[in-house]
């Protein structure tokens, strides 16, 4: 039987909640933004447009909202979704504390209710990039942007997934799951830190989905660990991601 992966990861977002809190009041003091588990500087990446005055951006899966909180403190006009009243608690707090004027929406990020071609910018990094099937969220963000606006997405790495093994522990060098049909993994049930479930696709999958639903690639990334880190984040170790890339950004735009 499928299971319902909106309500699994709302109530793993809720639970999980305060352990956020202090990783979301550091990062909404970082300037410049740091991105994905060992912090990219936004120098190197530059996921985000250097001046975001007069435009409409959308976080899509919001989480505590450092994103959001970044994107105001360059002057986007900002709206933050995401699924757990939990974490938009926190994200509330810290807008209120940094004078962050965000517009703030508990939903769904598969189906938001925001107006059609509303936004010049839309961005997830570890939000609706993984914790929502590809083919839905895409097509909604899609939607919700006007034409020749952006998306950019950071999520995991299909490599991640595949050489993750079945009990949750930390990735490792053996192929635990087919890369052929990849569709991400199920976290509910395993011994080893046991969560949500997340959703990831192969490279010529997410391709060919971006094609068909009307994006154009502009950029694509991979993130490897530093060469200074020598820790485990987000169940992988530094030692493997300095030779696999541990993340993916895509970078996209709606064709006009």
């Amino acid at each position: 039987m499928k299971k319902d992966h909106v309500s699994i990861n709302r109530d793993v977002w809720n639970a999980d909640a305060p352990n956020w809190v202090a990783a979301g009041e550091r990062l909404w003091r970082a300037d410049p933004p740091e991105w994905g588990n060992w912090g990219e500087p936004e120098e190197k990446l530059c996921l985000l447009p250097s001046q975001m005055h007069n435009m409409d951006a959308v976080e899509l899966g919001c989480g505590t909202a450092y994103v959001s909180g970044w994107m105001a403190r360059r002057g986007a006009r900002v709206t933050a979704i995401d699924v757990s009243p939990a974490q938009l608690a926190t994200a509330r707090k810290l807008a209120a504390a940094h004078q962050a004027d965000i517009t703030f929406i508990e939903g769904n990020a598969e189906d938001t209710g925001l107006p059609d071609s509303a936004f010049d910018f839309a961005i997830s990094e570890y939000g609706a990039a993984i914790w929502c099937p590809p083919d839905i969220w895409l097509r909604e963000a899609w939607r919700v942007l006007r034409p020749v606006g952006r998306l950019v997405f950071l999520g995991n790495h299909p490599l991640a997934i595949i050489c993750s093994p079945l009990d949750g522990a930390p990735c490792d060098r053996t192929l635990h799951r087919p890369y052929r049909g990849l569709q991400g993994a199920d976290w509910t049930e395993v011994p080893i830190d046991p969560s949500g479930i997340c959703f990831n696709l192969t490279l010529a999958d997410w391709m060919a989905l971006f094609a068909n639903i009307g994006f154009k690639v502009l950029k694509y990334q991979e993130i490897y660990a530093p060469d200074h880190a020598n820790d485990t984040r987000g169940a992988v170790p530094a030692d493997w991601a300095k030779h696999y890339p541990v993340e993916q950004v895509w970078h996209l735009e709606k064709d006009g």
